[in-house]
């Protein structure tokens, strides 16, 4: 995702440039719609899907936001029921057109929880691993400083 943490400003910054011109080209820009974001894939995550959606519509400003196809398809093929390539198929689409189906954004919205809820389960798990090495790693130095402590 580019752009990320940059403000986009519709007509470029006004710095240095005539105030009347700018807001006339700025307000073009607003009547032809504002920006207009094209997702090439999909991601993993839903937080990156909205994060590039909300790229569109920043402080006011209209904006819209199109997804041409789903990506990531080995990452979804262990947690998809029906395979969205299936679902896609169905539905009439190639891989070049907006992905606008109800059911494939569904279906593509449920591996990506899916997926979120695997992620999320493998960080639980370290997190539980690393306790235990912890407390081990504070029995071995307990009695370390025990064996060093009797030495002297």
């Amino acid at each position: 995702m580019a752009g990320r943490g940059v403000d986009i400003v519709f007509s470029g910054k006004p710095d240095g440039r005539d105030p009347k011109e700018w807001q006339k080209e700025h307000d073009d820009v607003i009547r032809k719609g504002g920006l207009h974001i094209i997702g090439t894939e999909r991601h993993e995550a839903r937080r990156i899907d909205n994060q590039l959606r909300g790229r569109a519509g920043r402080q006011g400003d209209p904006g819209s936001t199109r997804f041409l196809r789903f990506a990531g398809r080995r990452y979804y093929a262990a947690f998809r029921r029906r395979p969205c390539g299936q679902v896609m198929e169905w539905a009439g689409m190639g891989e070049d057109v907006p992905i606008e189906n109800s059911i494939v954004n569904k279906t593509i919205e449920q591996a990506q929880i899916r997926v979120e809820g695997y992620h999320f389960d493998i960080r639980k798990h370290l997190v539980e691993y690393d306790d235990v090495i912890n407390n081990q790693r504070k029995i071995i130095y307990g009695e370390r400083r025990k064996i060093l402590s009797a030495r002297t």
